[in-house]
């Protein structure tokens, strides 16, 4: 995860792992997900907007939408559906649909589920643990990014469905 501070003017930027996914907490401030966490929130975009389609999303659908890997993609449908973000259908006309309403599904969970470790850095084996103000600092940063998180839902996302459905090459009517 990459961390710019969202406290303007501090000035602290800390490379942890290599990410993709951008959320801006406030202008000029960067915390990046895994790319595991940007697949999972563009697969529950992608059948938030196809809830009202008639029939299941496969995986194919949603690689050939985004651009991205079906195999990548089947360890994240597995992800979510383990979790119970998605209902998955075996079988010849088998595919996936969203298991919950998109307003019940807060993106603050969905993130804490996908993020093997959200913790900014490790300071297990840092020399000035106990004397050092940056892991306190880096946790209250963490929190109110993961606040803005949890007052969103997957409902909020879908405000543009109109328009996620043309980029998405009419992904849903």
């Amino acid at each position: 995860m990459y961390f710019q501070s969202i406290f303007p003017g501090a000035g602290l930027a800390i490379r942890v792992e290599t990410v993709t996914c951008e959320v801006a907490a406030e202008a000029g401030s960067t915390v990046r997900l895994t790319t595991f966490t940007d697949y999972t929130l563009r697969v529950l975009i992608y059948l938030g907007v196809r809830q009202d389609a008639g029939r299941l999303s496969t995986i194919g659908d949603i690689a050939a939408a985004y651009g991205i890997s079906e195999n990548h993609l089947m360890k994240i449908v597995h992800h979510l559906a383990r979790r119970g973000y998605v209902e998955t259908v075996r079988g010849k006309n088998g595919g996936m649909r969203l298991a919950r309403a998109p307003a019940s599904i807060r993106i603050g969970d969905v993130v804490r589920e996908s993020e093997e470790d959200p913790a900014l850095v490790d300071c297990s084996a840092c020399a000035i643990l106990s004397a050092c103000q940056l892991r306190g600092l880096l946790d209250r940063a963490l929190a109110a990014f993961f606040t803005v998180l949890d007052g969103a839902t997957l409902a909020d996302l879908l405000e543009t469905k109109a328009d996620l459905v043309k980029l998405l090459h009419g992904a849903g009517s």
